[in-house]
Formats: structure tokens, C-alpha cells, sequence
């Protein structure tokens, strides 16, 4: 089974189009968003609808979460002044376009999506979380300590985690004992961005998930992930920003994809 999988649109209208042009040119089975459909752009109810008309099994990220509850607070972690005055000014202007039904919409989006698949001698876990199974916001860095990714993923019986939040696109296979001796190997993939890429890379990025009728937890090479990187129009996007109350900020961000 191929999976496609994305996350963090941001209410870029623009990047999100492609992104459904560009998979209806490759075979897949299933379709998953990570969420964190709105902020930072001005088409966020457009987003919201093109997401539900395609009735894709959709998660909360941490700016659904807010926006749902009209809320000021997006979980986002800000680090410096001039950010925390930007998020400001991207939460208000959200909170003021989102329309009740989009919002509602939002508001009851699940935690996160559990997969079992039972295809050797034990059932292969794949969860779909926003930025990590114990919290909406928290950041999961391709840095992030071995045995700390482990922990975390024994907690959520997660064999694959699947993730977005950092907008930078990783795969890192963990190596654990299980009882008997044997190698246990788990899979933390960070789906990186559509709509707002934070690697270097303007272009939106998403996953394609590969489980095939041999996967196992025994085997780290059964489990097959590809990186899909895709162009749109990232001045039109940008230029939407320049042109409403955001900041110009947020227009550059989309120029570099950082």
C-alpha cells in the first residue's frame, strides 16, 4: 500500500493545488493530512474546503487547535520578539477570516490516527500525530536523542511515527532489542510542508509511505519512504501576504523556505 501523507498548508492556497495536482500523477492507495490548515496566509477557509470536498481523514495541528476555539494562542513556539509580534498579527487575522462552519470544522478534528496492519507475525503500528503523541505542539528535531525517539514511540506503541509541525522533512530508522535478542527497528518520519517549507527548499514537500505485504519491525528496509518535492507558485503566494495585514515576513519566508 502507498500512502500519501502531508501537513502544515498554513492557508496556502497556491502550494496546496499543486500539491493535489502533483499525486494525481502517481499511483497511491490512501490519502492522510497532519493538519495545521490555517495561519500565515489569506485562504484559509479555501483550504479548510478543498481539504473536507475530498473528504481526506484529516488530524488537528496545533493552529487548528487554536483557531477552533477562537483562541489568541497558536502553540507556536515564537523565539523572538519581532516573531512573537508577527504570530500576533497572523493569529487575529485568521481568527477574523475563518468563517463558524471552517472553524467548527477545525474545532473537532481528531488527536491524532492509528493504522494497524496485520501482515506477518505481529501487528505493524503506524501512527499519525501532528507534532508528537504527547503533545500538539511539541517539536520532534531530526537531533532529537535516540532513546529519547524511542521512549516516546514505546509510550504511543507506534512502530512508524509519522509527523509534521518542524516543516522540515526527515527519516530516521531507530534500532532497539527486543527480548529475544532480535533488532526491533522503528521508523520517525517527518513529513516536512506543503505550504510553508522550512529547509532551505521553497518547494512544498510531502511523503509517500510505502508498506508493502513483507513489511516488518525486523526488517528496516521494508518499510520504504520517499520524499516527494514538488514547484508551485510561490510569488503568488507570497504576493497575497505583501498585499493583506500579514507580515511581509511571512512572504519571504515562502521565497527561501526557511
Amino acid at each position: 500500500m502507498k500512502i500519501v501523507l502531508f501537513s502544515d498548508i498554513h492557508a496556502n492556497l497556491p502550494a496546496l493545488e499543486a500539491f493535489f495536482k502533483d499525486v494525481e500523477t502517481r499511483d497511491t492507495d490512501a490519502i492522510y493530512c497532519l493538519g495545521d490548515l490555517v495561519g500565515y496566509n489569506i485562504w484559509p477557509n479555501e483550504v479548510v474546503d478543498e481539504i473536507r470536498k475530498r473528504g481526506i481523514p484529516t488530524i488537528a495541528g496545533n493552529y487548528d487547535f487554536g483557531i477552533g476555539r477562537s483562541s489568541d494562542d497558536c502553540g507556536c513556539a515564537y523565539k523572538t520578539d519581532d516573531e512573537k509580534e508577527n504570530g500576533k498579527v497572523s493569529i487575529a487575522y485568521t481568527n477574523q477570516i475563518v468563517k463558524d462552519e471552517q472553524r467548527a470544522y477545525l474545532r473537532t478534528l481528531p488527536a491524532h490516527i492509528r493504522l494497524e496492519f496485520q501482515l506477518n507475525e505481529k501487528l505493524l503500528q503506524v501512527l499519525l500525530v501532528h507534532g508528537s503523541p504527547r503533545r500538539i505542539n511539541e517539536y520532534l528535531f531530526e537531533d532529537r536523542q535516540e532513546q529519547s525517539m524511542i521512549r516516546i514511540m514505546e509510550q504511543a506503541n507506534a512502530d512508524v511515527m509519522l509527523f509534521g509541525h518542524t516543516h522540515k522533512p526527515y527519516h530516521r530508522i531507530l534500532d532497539s532489542v527486543q527480548t529475544d535478542g532480535s533488532d526491533y527497528f522503528r521508523h520517525a518520519i517527518n513529513i516536512g510542508s506543503v505550504g510553508k517549507p522550512k529547509d532551505g527548499d521553497p518547494r512544498g514537500g510531502y511523503v509517500i509511505l510505502n508498506i508493502g505485504q513483507d513489511a516488518s519491525i525486523s526488517n528496516k528496509d521494508s518499510i520504504v519512504v520517499e520524499f516527494i518535492r514538488f514547484d508551485y507558485d510561490v510569488e503568488k503566494a507570497a504576493k497575497a501576504v505583501e498585499d493583506s495585514i500579514l507580515p511581509d515576513a511571512y512572504a519571504e519566508s515562502l521565497r527561501t523556505g526557511k
